[in-house]
């Protein structure tokens, strides 16, 4: 009997990891969306970096929010909706990855993926990563694309 109580256990607490995790990535894009600066920012850890789409954005979180105020403050926020998401618990309850397929009204599909952690009792955003998928057959096409904007 006690095997089993260890068992449900594990699970529940497993399961209410995973929807809290699930709350604060659906927090985080809502924030966004509203370009609402401190919700937005409360949900990044002290020490964490934000990759954007541009290989030169690679922000740590005071970076990243010099560079995010001025638009918040105007109300232009970015919303990207999540459409598909995975998370895998690292180590239960301190440490989870995630991935999600997003959706953006002048990108189209993105994708963030990145890194959770609890720290004080909160999940926090310890990395995030907004990529573009380029499906493989224009691969060759993108790459050369961007090669050549290298040279101008």
């Amino acid at each position: 009997m006690k095997s089993l109580w260890f068992i449900f256990s594990f699970i529940s607490c497993f399961s209410y990891a995973q929807q809290s995790i699930e709350q604060v990535l659906n927090d985080f894009h809502k924030a966004a969306g509203e370009a609402n600066f401190t919700s937005y920012f409360a949900l990044l850890a002290n020490d964490s970096i934000f990759l954007g789409t541009d290989a030169t954005e690679r922000w740590d979180k005071a970076s990243f929010k010099a560079f995010a105020k001025p638009h918040f403050d105007k109300g232009n926020g970015w919303l990207y909706q999540p459409t598909h998401r995975n998370i895998t618990i690292i180590e239960a309850n301190k440490i989870a990855m995630f991935d999600e397929l997003l959706e953006n009204e002048f990108y189209g599909q993105c994708r963030g993926s990145g890194i959770i952690v609890k720290r004080e009792g909160r999940w926090k955003i310890l990395q995030y990563n907004l990529s573009i998928p380029v499906p493989n057959k224009l691969s060759k096409q993108v790459v050369s694309i961007i090669n050549g904007s290298k040279n101008k």
